[in-house]
């Protein structure tokens, strides 16, 4: 495909589809106050993720927050997505079940992701969670998998064996630009995210103080301002976070200049 930007970006409201489940284009992982939760749905969100068991004890708050929704929310209106981060296919159903457990008015995990995948491995665990599918396993209805090996994605996406991909991408880590986006078939069924969207997001000292510093959410922006990813996994740990990410989306996406400055600055800090 081409490597096409676009002339808007996404709104909390807007929906897709991965399988049957319709999907707005933020997808609320980890956060520091339960409230957050309840904030990013009534800011049209309706897609979370959480962990089942890799940083378990940093996925608290988004338990208890999430808990706190479904006492208020219809469970149909959320969608719940979980990764198991465990490579032995016999131990990659238990922590799904676990994390029912844990969660008061869950009931289903809507999509299974394989966490953390890479080639060498994901050959063996992955036919587990195609059966989950077709098994509706925990009641789920789509797969996933969040990938550390960018070729490996493309071969999963292009194939079509699962839903949707989960990818790195920002500017201190922009390689998708060259061996993501343009590779991917343009009739994909799989849906791509970006996670980690903010790496890159830090001080870099003795600069100029004309020069532009992005904020935060302008690495929101940076990682949806090409057509490549369908959404973001992200991760407003506050309230008030929530509010400014719905505000950085209405001011549109970078410009190929602002692009390519965050990437400099990115770089300088890595080399700092």
């Amino acid at each position: 495909m081409t490597d096409l930007r676009r002339t808007t970006l996404p709104r909390p409201t807007d929906r897709f589809a991965i399988a049957d489940l319709s999907v707005s284009p933020f997808c609320i992982g980890m956060v520091d106050h339960p409230d957050t939760i309840g904030a990013a749905f009534d800011a049209g969100m309706n897609f979370f993720f959480i962990s089942a068991d890799l940083h378990w004890p940093r996925y608290e708050a988004a338990r208890a927050g999430l808990a706190r929704l479904l006492l208020r929310a219809p469970r149909d209106q959320i969608v719940v997505a979980a990764a198991c981060y465990v490579t032995q296919p016999e131990f990659c159903s238990e922590p799904f079940r676990e994390l029912l457990a844990a969660v008061p008015g869950l009931r289903v995990v809507d999509l299974l992701v394989a966490g953390g995948a890479y080639a060498t491995e994901l050959a063996d665990r992955l036919p587990v969670y195609v059966g989950h599918r077709q098994q509706r396993f925990v009641g789920a209805r789509a797969i996933g998998v969040s990938f550390h090996d960018r070729r490996a994605a493309v071969a999963a996406i292009n194939a079509g064996t699962i839903d949707v991909a989960f990818v790195r991408y920002n500017s201190a880590h922009p390689g998708a630009q060259g061996d993501v986006f343009p590779l991917l078939e343009p009739a994909r069924r799989t849906r791509v995210l970006g996670f980690t969207s903010t790496g890159g997001h830090h001080p870099v000292p003795g600069l100029d103080p004309d020069i532009w510093i992005p904020d935060i959410t302008d690495h929101y922006r940076f990682a949806l301002s090409r057509v490549g990813l369908d959404g973001l996994l992200c991760s407003p740990t506050e309230p008030r976070h929530v509010d400014e990410l719905v505000a950085a989306m209405a001011r549109g996406p970078l410009s190929l200049e602002e692009e390519q400055h965050m990437i400099e600055l990115a770089a300088m800090t890595n080399d700092a």
